[in-house]
């Protein structure tokens, strides 16, 4: 997973057909949700940040904002991006199951979006996570989990997930991811093609970055968040880009 978003990194502003727009419009759906949810929150731990997405949407709203990833090349890039927008925000490399330990207690939301959570191969990997996430935040404070809908996706292989073309300064890329299930349809590979050009040369490039995920069901994720001891959980179908899944921590 590590060397797969270390190579992306350079790439994944592209998965957006604006970026920085993007960022904007996520701060503003995430600053909702924490203010419905838990009013009044102000630190929060972004377990899974990536290049900053929403941990500088976050920072640009007026929330304190801790982000780590596993990604060092993210978590690099993370750094860089936060100077462009001009907040400040300590970023560093942790696993996600590894978050208490790393980052301790004291937070109101911990933050883990984009469906980075599935990456994890299994229930016990994703307990976890879970359990970490939940030691991070104070009685009261919440968590919320960015996924896909598995359950509305078409299981089998070579399934085509097409992002488009786009225009980089003198570079123009077409990204693509294709899918390929196991047998039982729990788990499948990702791959994700990126095809360079350079318009000045009329020269191409192209990668092929791999992945693999755990395609959880949100009915059984909303279980294990609340085996761990979320209470509140509930799922948002409208409030994000993907579904929501949120819960609270109670002493």
């Amino acid at each position: 997973m590590a060397d797969f978003y270390d190579a992306l990194a350079p790439y994944y502003h592209l998965i957006y057909p604006d970026w920085p727009a993007s960022v904007r419009r996520q701060g503003e759906q995430l600053a909702d949700i924490i203010e419905a949810a838990w009013p009044g929150s102000s630190c929060v731990l972004d377990v899974a940040c990536g290049i900053g997405t929403q941990t500088i949407a976050l920072a640009a709203k007026g929330y304190s904002v801790i982000g780590s990833d596993l990604s060092a090349q993210a978590v690099a890039r993370a750094c860089d991006e936060a100077a462009n927008w001009d907040v400040d925000i300590p970023f560093s490399v942790c696993d996600m199951r590894e978050a208490n330990h790393f980052h301790g207690t004291g937070f109101n939301v911990v933050v883990c979006a984009d469906n980075a959570l599935p990456h994890l191969l299994d229930d016990q990997d994703i307990l976890a996570a879970l359990r970490s996430m939940h030691a991070c935040v104070v009685d009261g404070g919440g968590v919320i989990i960015s996924v896909r809908d598995y359950a509305a996706e078409e299981r089998g292989r070579n399934l085509l997930k097409p992002y488009g073309v786009r225009v980089d300064g003198n570079k123009r890329y077409l990204l693509f991811q294709v899918w390929d299930f196991d047998a039982d349809g729990t788990h499948y590979d990702l791959t994700l093609y990126l095809i360079e050009e350079d318009l000045r040369s009329n020269t191409t490039r192209s990668q092929a970055l791999r992945s693999r995920y755990y395609a959880i069901g949100v009915e059984h994720l909303m279980d294990l968040m609340r085996e761990v001891g979320f209470k509140q959980v509930r799922r948002m179908d409208s409030a994000f880009y993907q579904p929501v899944l949120v819960g609270t921590r109670r002493g």
